[in-house]
């Protein structure tokens, strides 16, 4: 199979891969799938999207206010409604087969072989980002000024709330559950160690940190906002407490824009504001330029599960899947 590339009318969310393929959610609320396949999924654009539960199809968040279940060859599905709402972020759990998502200063969780299943929980601040632990039984949000933990089925019950000054604008567990770590709207991260609340310091960037990933079976986080991949070690019970970052792929005419990976593989993937993609293994020399010709800024990009596909998108509606 050659590399297949695709020129779509609408800005690209989201680059997911499902149990068929690669996935890509567009600003113009359609759902296309590597076969070429299109859904028309929103009345809108689509804000966000994730993998449903049972690796079936992609979970998308529209400025129309719907949750959203797309599938190949099935029509879609309405899985929920934030009326008057933009869904701005989401995450689904495949242990737990949870979906949880964010409009507003709420944060949603349902489960989509339960009909009637829902929580609400409040935050005094904009939700800003979601993510399941690796169990599925916990949320993390990030909002204005730190992180909150959620117990998923819990009705009533007061959060965890892990401090820290400033706007976080994204939220991530580590594989072994034991830290959360979140993208700052300034050049910098934070994290927290979770059973002392211990805060962990990680700044130094040039740029705005967009993404961040997990992989050497949880060792390494990779993250973008350098000019190249900023690697932090979550070796031992510490994390990376009182460790220096390393960075791979230095190139000082660009910046690495997003990064990919899978927590359980070692392979790094990174989109570029050049428009290139480069994969490597970080504890191997040398880059491998999947898509080496530049163009406008990559704006998604996903490792497939076992780490034989990559697919990306750029700016200007430009994608492609590339086998590795």
């Amino acid at each position: 199979m050659r590399p297949m590339n695709f020129d779509f009318d609408a800005q690209v969310t989201a680059a997911l891969f499902d149990n068929t393929g690669a996935v890509f959610a567009l600003g113009d609320g359609s759902v296309r799938f590597e076969d070429r396949t299109r859904v028309e999924a929103h009345d809108g654009a689509v804000l966000c999207a994730c993998v449903h539960p049972s690796g079936d199809g992609i979970v998308t968040g529209g400025d129309d206010g719907k949750v959203v279940w797309t599938r190949r060859d099935e029509d879609p599905v309405v899985l929920a409604t934030a009326k008057n709402q933009w869904i701005d972020a989401i995450d689904a759990s495949p242990a737990s087969g949870l979906i949880a998502f964010s409009f507003g200063r709420t944060l949603s969780v349902i489960d989509p072989k339960e009909v009637g299943f829902r929580r609400d929980f409040q935050h005094e601040r904009t939700v800003s980002g979601v993510a399941f632990e690796p169990k599925g039984r916990r949320i993390a949000t990030s909002t204005y000024g730190g992180a909150a933990l959620w117990y998923a089925r819990i009705e009533k019950q007061q959060p965890v709330k892990l401090p820290w000054a400033g706007s976080h604008t994204g939220v991530a567990f580590s594989p072994d559950g034991a830290f959360v770590v979140t993208t700052m709207q300034d050049n910098q991260m934070h994290g927290w160690r979770i059973k002392d609340a211990k805060n962990l310091r990680m700044g130094g960037y040039p740029g705005k940190v967009r993404s961040m990933a997990f992989l050497a079976n949880g060792q390494l986080m990779a993250t973008s906002g350098a000019q190249g991949a900023v690697l932090w070690p979550f070796i031992g019970s510490n994390g990376p407490m009182g460790r220096e970052a390393t960075e791979i792929g230095y190139d000082d005419t660009t910046l690495v824009n997003l990064v990919s990976a899978r927590a359980d593989q070692g392979l790094l993937a990174a989109g570029l504001t050049d428009g290139r993609v480069w994969v490597a293994h970080p504890a191997a020399q040398g880059l491998n330029f999947v898509k080496a010709e530049k163009g406008s800024a990559i704006v998604a990009l996903s490792l497939s599960p076992a780490v034989d596909k990559v697919a990306w998108a750029d700016e200007d509606g430009a994608a492609g899947v590339l086998i590795l």
